[in-house]
């Protein structure tokens, strides 16, 4: 009784007590996912992004597009039934941060891989509303005029390689080579085009 009084009457011991409460509860649900090999070690299929795709993740991420797609379909028929297979941990292991999102003011994007053409993608995201007329989504032409940054995103490898990321010696030799002459927009579409691909038609 003295205990509930303390929390009813003093607010410090309210925000003592809520987070012993939440603490405890991390503990018990969150901390043994640490050692689970199905959070921790990637799917079947899924390979870390190439020098391209990691240079267009770093823009998706930079223009923000996670505010308004999400890469998490939860495992319910409706959302299963649009998107496909509903998300695993072991897709996003190689992801810094995850994209799992919250909001969709557009479609989940964790299975848009192979979806759509390159083409489709070059348009839609240059002026959205050519290829679908009621969309609120805003262009981004000036992806199309940027060189993708390629000293940038070798030194990301490398940081993401630091992490855990396995890429290779040869990989990062060779990301430069892959890199020349890419426009920012190529990047963003190799990115969305390996998205799910992994376990795109499991059923």
């Amino acid at each position: 009784m003295k205990l509930q009084q303390l929390a009813e009457e003093k607010v410090g011991f309210l925000i003592i007590f809520t987070v012993i409460v939440i603490s405890f509860g991390l503990l018990i649900e969150v901390v043994p996912l640490f050692g689970t090999k199905a959070v921790i070690e990637p799917a079947p299929g899924v390979k870390p992004y190439n020098a391209l795709q990691v240079a267009g993740r770093d823009i998706y991420v930079r223009e923000g597009c996670y505010n308004c797609h999400s890469q998490m379909i939860r495992p319910f028929r409706a959302e299963t039934e649009r998107y496909g297979h509903y998300s695993v941990a072991g897709e996003s292991v190689y992801d810094r941060p995850f994209q799992w999102g919250s909001k969709r003011t557009g479609p989940d994007l964790a299975r848009v891989g192979g979806r759509y053409s390159d083409e489709w993608h070059r348009i839609h995201l240059l002026n959205p509303r050519d290829v679908v007329p009621e969309s609120n989504m805003p262009a981004f032409p000036w992806l199309a005029r940027n060189k993708v940054d390629a000293e940038a995103t070798v030194a990301r490898m490398k940081a993401l390689r630091a992490v855990g990321t396995p890429y290779s010696d040869e990989e990062l030799q060779e990301a430069p080579e892959m890199l020349t002459n890419k426009s920012e927009l190529d990047a963003v579409i190799a990115y969305l085009q390996g998205l799910g691909l992994a376990l795109k038609n499991v059923r």
